[in-house]
């Protein structure tokens, strides 16, 4: 393995448009590896116990975990490599560079001794991390897509969430959900008058992630409408200043 100074020289060469195989040639390295740094440049922290694995087994870092859950079952997945563990990838929208950041930081306060790294694709960008542990962060990860299957928590996750709703609702969103700004008209003493009303909108196709969207918005006390078959809509005033109090808009 590599040390993050060794990988920096050699990315230098890269970037005084040197090719890969004039610097592979030149420092030994492998041009496949020089690909691979210009995506991740940390080195992989292949040590470090898995809190689940632990005996006895532990929780990882609450609140944030809570909030990646829900990025999670919104736009994220596990994909298994070729040479073992798995990738976490997190898809983030280019338009919300606050959630990005918010993403990334939660990943690493969830696994603190793996690397994180963003990966540029068209219109958005993937929050991604390596280890072999998180199918036991993340038991969910099963073949197929999400809402073809059944999908429930594990009394761990769900103590977890129940401790740290908001959070969980803030990844929901965050992922699948917005905060939009609608409008209506209205006759006033005999004038139609324009008004606007704010309002936050989850969709999913899931059912199963659909309830878990709505049983917490329930403990919370905030009123929902099932706006169609995969749209979750919150509207009533109260209910929407409690949302912006602990959500808020993406940003």
């Amino acid at each position: 393995m590599y040390d993050l100074e060794t990988r920096r020289r050699a990315l230098s060469l890269v970037d005084e448009g040197r090719s890969l195989n004039s610097v592979s040639q030149l420092t030994g390295i492998s041009r496949s590896a020089l690909r691979d740094w210009r995506v991740r440049i940390e080195p992989l922290q292949r040590s470090g116990e898995c809190v689940r694995c632990a005996v006895p087994a532990a929780t990882p870092s609450p609140a944030p975990y809570a909030y990646l859950l829900g990025l999670y079952l919104g736009d994220g997945c596990l994909s298994r490599q070729p040479r073992g563990g798995y990738a976490l990838r997190i898809a983030c929208a280019d338009s919300w560079p606050g959630l990005i950041a918010a993403c990334e930081e939660a990943v690493r306060a969830v696994r603190p001794e793996g690397a994180v790294c963003r990966v540029q694709n068209v219109g958005c960008t993937m929050i991604t991390s390596y280890s072999k542990h998180w199918p036991c962060l993340f038991p969910q990860h099963a073949p197929g897509k999400k809402h073809d299957r059944t999908i429930t928590l594990e009394p761990w996750q769900q103590t977890i969430t129940d401790a740290h709703p908001w959070e969980f609702v803030k990844g929901l969103i965050h992922s699948d959900g917005c905060r939009i700004t609608n409008w209506a008209t209205r006759l006033v003493q005999g004038e139609r008058k324009r008004y606007e009303y704010p309002r936050y909108f989850f969709t999913n196709k899931s059912e199963d992630i659909r309830r878990l969207y709505t049983d917490t918005l329930d403990a919370l006390g905030v009123e929902w409408k099932q706006a169609n078959a995969w749209n979750i809509s919150v509207a009533r005033r109260e209910s929407v200043a409690l949302m912006d109090r602990h959500v808020g808009p993406k940003y």
